[in-house]
């Protein structure tokens, strides 16, 4: 799989069940590889191995996957810490089968850089800032997705 990572997650670590005192380590990206297909990637494994992984890119770069498990995912659950996909499929990295490969994307598909600035949402599915400061009250305790760009940063 061939694509550009357009989100991905810190690490972090986990209580490992079936080794008592010792710990798992895991970060999640996601990946595109046209306007309406991108996909989580979910690893796990040593802390070396993971540290190692995640810092050997970043959202933007371009990379190669090979040998993925592929899995259902499980909506309900992984949607609430990974961007909503429109695979019913993750892909999961194993540190024995899996190999994870960086390119610069001119080098592998220039059609692959303009696909990281486009929404993951549907365009009919945003509200404005606008609407959110005119309907304030109706919208209380309601989740939002929001368009927005940055018009300057400053101290």
């Amino acid at each position: 799989v061939i694509g550009v990572v357009i989100g991905k997650t810190d690490v972090r670590s986990f209580p490992d069940r079936k080794n008592i005192g010792t710990e798992r380590y895991t970060f999640n990206f996601t990946i595109r590889d046209s306007p309406t297909c991108f996909i989580n990637v979910q690893s796990w494994g040593r802390e070396e191995y993971i540290r190692s992984l995640s810092e050997s890119f970043r959202v933007g770069d371009c990379v190669t996957i090979e040998n993925p498990l592929i899995q259902s995912k499980e909506a309900e659950r992984e949607e609430k810490f990974n961007p909503v996909t429109p695979s019913c499929y993750k892909l999961l990295l194993s540190e024995n089968h899996s190999v994870v490969k960086t390119s610069s994307c001119y080098d592998t598909d220039t059609r692959l850089l303009s696909l990281l600035h486009l929404p993951v949402k549907d365009p009919q599915d945003y509200y404005s800032l606008g609407d959110i400061v005119a309907n304030g009250q109706s919208l209380h305790g309601r989740v939002l997705n929001v368009l927005a760009a940055v018009m300057s940063v400053s101290e």
